[in-house]
């Protein structure tokens, strides 16, 4: 716990114990944040932000530069951490500091061209200033499957606007985000500009902080239905907000694709922490034509895969992050199955730890729990389609709205993918993540933009001003 530059342990606060997901073996422990922390931890970004705010951007801009350096240099170790608490693999976890340092990065060169406008009125009465200022204290609330980007890709435009901030971690893995708050503590970030929280009981405590009314911006990326309860929290104090939350992404294999590259760009999109992420590929719908050979070819190279222990390399699949993450994705499997689904491959596990079965399924239809819902697991459901009309409504078949994927000839892909109700499509690719693109879905999946060009907008007002002629 980090408050007003002064880092607190347990003393005489409840400790937590932080799991290794894949041993059930302790890796280190916290402090949990009393209500009064969080308190505290919101006047002191308060405090902090009108001096902070005034401060030159080129030295924002160095030190979020700074900070990507020094995280830079030692992402073995981060990645590792990652490993230890998160449970996913080592080459998923160093692809994500690869992806949460290249934020630090993007927005150490954004915090020196915030745009503003400067013009006579139409009327000639007035010449009209445009200004960008931030928009105050803010509340970033990251979640456990992408310990370091979802920290990071909020940090970093919130510094580099000119936000103060609260960070509250997820309590599966706070000792990322530890390590990320303590390199800015090394370089001397000023105090109260950056505070820590870790609180067991995360409602209570985000409600209390709303109340001081001094927060000003609430970032959170999780599930939909906690979305709702903050948007109505927020709607209280009329706090500007982001939410990046539930994904049901669809990946589609259109009529010709090439299977090859449609097994190995669900592989991507499926397996990616597990299938622990908001962007995995949920559902697979297959045009009939294919469906048969890309089952048969995703099984294949689904039964090459390994599913064990994170630190061990040849491991393409690590734990998810705790047993009841395991036991979730079994249900829905169950379910599924019950509803009419049939289990066409599934890989061996390890006896000990939170790992869950890479698993292969079809004879789905589009009323099976397993198109309905977010699995957050490695589970391929395969729906059969007959023409791109059919796969459009099915693919927007939902509330959700995030991210999908198309495979076919590049024409009617892109036909498609402007169909498609999201905010991101991945054309013949698995992977549509990148720091300079802006992140974020439609319906239910959420509000705001991440990343990008757009990222720091959402931590600035526009302020206008008004001069005689």
């Amino acid at each position: 716990m980090y408050i007003n530059g002064v880092w607190s342990g347990v003393s005489d606060r409840k400790e937590h114990a932080v799991m290794n997901p894949a041993n059930g073996v302790a890796v280190d422990s916290i402090p949990l944040s009393t209500l009064d922390d969080c308190v505290n931890a919101v006047d002191s970004a308060a405090g902090a932000f009108e001096s902070w705010s005034r401060t030159a951007p080129r030295d924002r801009s160095d030190l979020l530069y700074e900070a990507w350096r020094s995280l830079n240099a030692r992402s073995d170790e981060l990645a590792e951490l990652i490993v230890a608490e998160n449970g996913k693999t080592i080459a998923d976890a160093s692809a994500e500091v690869t992806y949460a340092l290249d934020f630090l990065r993007w927005f150490a060169e954004e915090a020196v061209r915030i745009r503003g406008d400067y013009r006579l009125s139409p009327r000639g009465d007035k010449r009209i200033i445009v200004d960008r200022v931030p928009v105050g204290p803010a509340l970033l609330i990251a979640p456990w499957n992408y310990p370091a980007a979802m920290i990071t890709r909020k940090l970093g435009p919130a510094l580099a606007a000119g936000c103060t901030m609260v960070i509250k971690p997820a309590l599966e893995t706070p000792l990322t985000a530890r390590e990320i708050v303590r390199t800015f503590d090394e370089l001397g970030a000023p105090d109260g500009v950056i505070n820590l929280v870790t609180p067991g009981n995360a409602g209570p405590a985000v409600d209390r902080m709303l109340a001081t009314g001094e927060i000003r911006k609430l970032s959170f990326t999780g599930s939909t239905a906690v979305g709702r309860i903050l948007l109505r929290s927020t709607a209280e104090h009329v706090v500007k907000t982001s939410m990046e939350l539930g994904g049901n992404a669809p990946f589609l294999v259109l009529e010709g694709a090439s299977i090859e590259e449609a097994v190995e760009g669900a592989i991507q999109a499926k397996l990616r922490n597990g299938g622990a992420a908001c962007t995995a590929a949920n559902r697979l719908y297959v045009h009939r034509s294919c469906a048969a050979e890309f089952t048969e070819r995703l099984a294949e190279r689904i039964s090459t895969l390994r599913v064990g222990s994170g630190v061990e390399r040849i491991n393409t699949v690590g734990a998810l992050v705790s047993d009841a993450e395991v036991h979730k994705v079994r249900e829905l499997i169950d379910q599924g199955v019950r509803q009419g689904a049939n289990v066409v491959f599934q890989t061996e596990i390890p006896k000990r730890g939170a790992f869950m079965n890479i698993t292969l399924l079809n004879g789905i239809n589009s009323e099976n729990v397993l198109t309905k819902k977010e699995i957050f697991g490695p589970v391929f459901p395969i729906v059969e389609f007959d023409d791109e009309v059919e796969a459009v409504r099915l693919a927007n078949m939902t509330e959700y709205g995030l991210v999908a994927y198309v495979f076919g000839d590049e024409q009617a892909a892109m036909r498609v993918g402007h169909k498609l109700q999201v905010g991101m499509v991945g054309i013949n690719r698995g992977v549509v993540s990148d720091a300079a693109a802006p992140f974020g879905g439609v319906k239910e999946s959420g509000i705001g933009r991440e990343g990008s060009f757009e990222g720091i907008d959402e931590y600035l007002q526009t302020k206008y001003l008004a001069i005689s002629v």
